[in-house]
């Protein structure tokens, strides 16, 4: 059996975290600009390092070429 209440609070945490970090808007923001680290050259640790800086502040910083 699903308790909903547990839900809830999972999902307002959820809301809240995003909230935290600049809304819906800026997650995108995030979402892309990890995609282009991704996608873009360099080794693997250079990737990471690059997605990892890129999480630590909320919205597009530098935008990755695709």
């Amino acid at each position: 059996m699903v308790n909903f209440r547990n839900l809830k609070r999972i999902g307002d945490k959820a809301k809240e975290q995003v909230d935290k970090r600049g809304g819906t808007d800026s997650l995108l923001e995030d979402a892309d600009e990890l995609k282009g680290i991704a996608k873009g050259e360099g080794s693997l640790k250079d990737k990471a390092k690059a997605a990892g800086k890129a999480i630590k502040e909320p919205g597009a910083g530098e935008k990755q070429p695709e």
